[in-house]
């Protein structure tokens, strides 16, 4: 009877390996086993031994060798006829599972988390034909050199994660995303996991693998741990011991969009310019535009308090003034903490909003989870290079604005040292730097930039006072109106015998110009032209958009004056590109010999500075506790970043 039986559970595995065979050949794919001696063909590798442990059968790929692979699919369901011999072994080894189960170790090797078969490929054929999740197996070890390739050091936090974990699972093939992780389970690196946590983990993850594998066809292709990342963006850890089937399925149903960004090479849609704002024929014979537009603020804090928001503020009016009764505003202030945006998101919802502007970096993760479970409102986040697909981000290219005040700034100096008092090393942030420095550059060839952070400790201004330095570039001035307000805070400023600031130039960015645009973009109908991907759209404007400018003062002297008129017109019109010239880093490396131009994500990412700035970017360990905030969130080196606790495993 049990050989019967066998039998024909091998007739259903053989059932099933011809039609995963003819799957695989139809998408172009090697419907067999990979091969490890294939695949380390002129690779230097080490192994070494690990030792007998429960190891993952999804993670089971291949074997050593090619001697069997005609026997097996990828997925290691046989192919060979009933009558064969190797049918015949693998029914007696299909007998002996039924019977009392296989208890013998498999041997296999394991290279970049994954496992290929040396020994007892029929018993993984066997054991996964049954479901089962992990296999014993005695393990070797295939240490890859150590190289920059993301994948390969990605494989070198596995290994510290395994080490901490017991988690075979779980393979990422970027570096940081282990970090990420333990971030949102409430761990640390080098903190050691008890069984209890492994096995809440264990189910807790193979659940969400369930729930993604309900979703049809539509992310077969996905890594499950990628997709669980993107899915942690959203919900906490704790949510999968809480959630029933159907409510996990339908989260991860909303999640569409963030799933669909891992699918593609370049994740952010980075636009430099507004889009067509062209009608369609099909939208001039079918109008389904709306005759007004329901518009939401919510401010991390109030005007009254922060010029940031005033700033914003002053945006609302600028487009309530130019559009009208086709807009129907309403603001909603301190938003300060995560629950308290989301309340306010959910208020907003509630009052009828159809598009929500955000307006500080810090609300990014709460505008994602209102924009997951409202996905018919459109939300807008107020910062720059955001990876999240169901919400897009807004922000000035204020770089070149401060080209032109730094070329202002070397004209006015009465030396060569320059100061530059900037904010935090988010992205974006070295490119100002160095764009200043070009400007100043161009007017001085000696020009030296004394570089000094707000993010740090000090009075930078002092100092650079005490080092004989006359004219500092500080922070940009809020609108365009505000000369007057702080003189030491704001724009780029000489400093007189009598120790008062005469201000110089500033660049401003003018946010009601880009609500303007998008909301306008609702209005006709070109919102969703402006993204037909499954990528993040980051809207990154310039000065011929009028979204970002400088402003002059009346106290310049003339020829330095019609020296930033020209810069200025010469830029709206890209007749003058600040990074298309020879550069120089700090190290000595050529970053550009004068051909080109810097692509958007470069500019974005920007980790050195030029040969002419005295200074250096500060590690997040040295940035002030105030200041952390906005660099976990927009940090140009966020891997390097301690992750912050956000849950419990």
């Amino acid at each position: 009877m049990q050989t019967q039986i066998a039998r024909e559970e091998y007739l259903q595995a053989l059932k099933n390996g011809q039609k995963e065979q003819k799957a695989l050949i139809a998408a172009g794919k090697d419907p067999g086993p990979a091969v490890l001696d294939e695949i380390l063909t002129d690779k230097a590798a080490t192994a070494r031994e690990i030792g007998t442990l429960e190891i993952p059968a999804n993670r089971i790929v291949g074997t050593v060798s090619a001697g069997r692979t005609g026997a097996f699919t990828a997925g290691f369901q046989p192919l060979l006829s009933i009558d064969s011999e190797f049918a015949m072994k693998w029914v007696t080894l299909c007998e002996a599972h039924l019977d009392e189960g296989i208890r013998d170790p498999i041997q296999v090797y394991e290279y970049l988390g994954n496992f290929y078969v040396q020994e007892g490929n029929k018993r993984v054929s066997v054991l996964r034909h049954f479901g089962s999740p992990r296999i014993l197996a005695t393990v070797k070890r295939v240490m890859p050199p150590k190289s920059e390739e993301p994948r390969i050091r990605a494989y070198y936090e596995f290994l510290k994660f395994y080490e901490d974990t017991g988690l075979y699972q779980v393979q990422f093939r970027k570096p940081g995303e282990y970090a990420r992780l333990l971030s949102y389970l409430g761990k640390q690196p080098g903190e050691k996991w008890d069984e209890r946590e492994r096995r809440t983990f264990n189910a807790y993850f193979r659940y969400f693998q369930n729930a993604l594998e309900a979703q049809e066809k539509e992310f077969a292709e996905l890594s499950p741990e990628e997709a669980l990342l993107q899915w942690l963006q959203v919900y906490p850890f704790r949510d999968l011991g809480q959630l029933t089937s159907a409510e996990l399925k339908k989260t991860v149903a909303g999640l569409k969009k963030e799933l669909k960004t891992l699918s593609e090479e370049e994740p952010v849609q980075v636009q430099m310019e507004p889009g067509s704002k062209k009608a369609s024929l099909l939208d001039l014979l079918i109008p389904m535009k709306p005759d007004f537009v329901r518009v939401a603020f919510v401010h991390a804090l109030s005007p009254e308090i922060s010029e940031w928001i005033a700033a914003h503020d002053r945006g609302r009016k600028y487009l309530e003034e130019t559009l009208g009764k086709q807009v129907r505003v309403r603001s909603y202030f301190h938003a300060d903490s995560p629950a308290q945006s989301e309340a306010l998101l959910e208020q907003a919802v509630a009052d009828g909003a159809e598009i929500v502007f955000t307006t500080t970096p810090q609300q990014g993760r709460s505008t994602l989870r209102m924009a997951v479970k409202y996905p018919k409102v459109k939300f807008l986040n107020c910062a720059v290079n955001l990876p999240y697909a169901s919400i897009r981000s807004y922000y000035g290219r204020i770089y070149e604005a401060k080209f032109i005040a730094g070329a202002i700034a070397g004209a006015m100096a009465d030396g060569n040292s320059i100061g530059y008092i900037s904010t935090s090393p988010i992205w974006g942030v070295p490119a100002s730097i160095n764009a200043f420095a070009l400007g100043a550059q161009l007017t001085n060839p000696r020009a030296k930039v004394l570089l000094r952070w707000s993010c740090l400790p000090g009075r930078h201004q002092e100092e650079l006072f005490l080092k004989g330095v006359r004219v500092v570039s500080n922070r940009d001035m809020p609108t365009a109106d505000q000369y007057h307000l702080d003189g030491y805070s704001y724009g780029t400023y000489l400093i007189d015998q009598d120790y008062k600031a005469v201000p110089l130039a500033s660049p401003v960015l003018v946010w009601g110009k880009f609500y303007e645009a998008a909301v306008r973009s609702v209005l006709n109908g070109t919102w969703d032209k402006d993204n037909q991907t499954s990528k993040a759209v980051n809207y990154w404007w310039g000065m011929s958009t009028g979204m970002t400018d400088i402003k002059f003062s009346d106290r310049l002297p003339e020829g330095v004056m019609v020296l930033g008129n020209a810069l200025s017109a010469a830029l709206r019109k890209d007749e003058i590109l600040p990074f298309v010239r020879r550069i120089v880093a700090q190290d000595g490396s050529v970053k550009n010999d004068g051909s080109r131009n810097f692509t958007a994500d470069e500019l974005l990412r920007m980790d050195w500075l030029c040969d002419n700035v005295e200074g250096y970017i500060p590690e997040f360990s040295e940035i002030m506790p105030r200041a952390q905030a906005l660099v976990r969130e927009q940090g140009i080196y966020l891997e390097r970043i301690p992750k912050k606790k956000e849950g419990a495993l």
